[in-house]
């Protein structure tokens, strides 16, 4: 039965590991963003069949940010596998559970090194997305998982969250001067695209009910900007 109680220790460490290193990030992208993540992912995992490997899956959400580009130097976040391969080395002497020895330590840093949708997007581009891409359960899982908490009312607040992180204007009127990309830009370069880059079945049915929020509140946001008050109101 999944986990073990040495597995169960393992996942502890990672997780105060994982809370250590987001402790340094804006809302968009702190501990409970992972956490979220970590729920989503092992439940789309515990819906697959045949079903992944549970403990990839948990241990790959919740390290997926700790090397996020935003936050870290891009020489830490080349090699992901180098870098958490001290930490699992010390967890096999410590809890019994050798990833490394099982090759499972590997697929986790290869499924954290996959995840981000700029890294899909370019491996794409270039004829690089390989069989692994497409068939590796554990990396839709999470992946999944991770882009459903970028849309829908979660999403909605992350994305002001990290615009505020960053000083970025939410919205900028038509025939204004654009300094910086607005978040609502984002919205439409982005946000309302990843319903139709979602890999597990469960994530597909999540996503469209999310999508619909996403699409609700740009609309809002027209509507909101370019105010219209009826005339039966101006009666009253």
């Amino acid at each position: 039965m999944y986990p073990t109680a040495q597995e169960s220790a393992l996942i502890l460490e990672v997780e105060n590991l994982m809370k250590d290193a987001m402790a340094k990030c804006d809302p968009s992208h702190d501990e409970f963003h992972v956490q979220r993540v970590r729920k989503t992912a092992l439940a789309l995992a515990n819906a697959a069949s045949p079903r992944p490997d549970l403990l990839v899956v948990e241990l790959a959400a919740l390290l997926h940010d700790v090397l996020d580009k935003k936050y870290v130097s891009a020489e830490q976040a080349a090699d992901p596998y180098g870098f958490f391969l001290p930490f699992f080395t010390s967890m096999a002497e410590k809890h019994g559970v050798d990833l490394v020895q099982d090759g499972r330590a590997r697929l986790i840093a290869q499924v954290v090194d996959n995840i981000s949708w700029t890294t899909e997007t370019k491996l794409k581009k270039n004829n690089l997305w390989s069989e692994w891409h497409e068939n590796c359960v554990e990396l839709h899982c999470v992946q999944d998982a991770d882009r459903l908490d970028a849309i829908g009312a979660f999403g909605i607040m992350r994305c002001a969250a990290y615009s505020a992180a960053v000083n970025r204007p939410l919205y900028i009127p038509p025939g204004q001067p654009q300094l910086r990309e607005p978040a609502v830009q984002h919205f439409h370069d982005k946000l309302v695209l990843i319903r139709d880059r979602l890999k597990t079945a469960p994530g597909k049915v999540l996503g469209e009910k999310r999508h619909n929020v996403l699409i609700s509140f740009i609309a809002s946001v027209e509507e909101e900007y370019n105010i219209s008050i009826p005339e039966a109101t101006l009666d009253m």
